[in-house]
């Protein structure tokens, strides 16, 4: 997992929870919570899609390098 998310990443989730507990203590189960629980759910979304797309990249780099290491096979042997 330390593999995806950055430092910065799990700082937000850290940050994110403990406001989210704070805020469930403070404002108690009322109607202002779910407010809170929105904002939770769109901090979630916003780093699940960070982690998303950072896996396709790594994929994408993966498959260029495939890429670049058969035009240079290629390449040398046309030589």
């Amino acid at each position: 997992m330390r593999k995806y998310l950055s430092t910065i990443d799990l700082i937000v989730i850290i940050v994110t929870f403990l406001l989210f507990t704070i805020a469930l203590f403070v404002k108690g189960l009322t109607h202002d919570i779910l407010v809170e629980a929105g904002v939770l759910l769109v901090s979630i979304k916003i780093i699940v899609m960070n982690y998303r797309i950072t896996v396709s990249n790594k994929a994408i780099l993966e498959k260029l390098d495939e890429i670049r290491e058969t035009m240079r096979e290629k390449a040398n042997g046309s030589k």
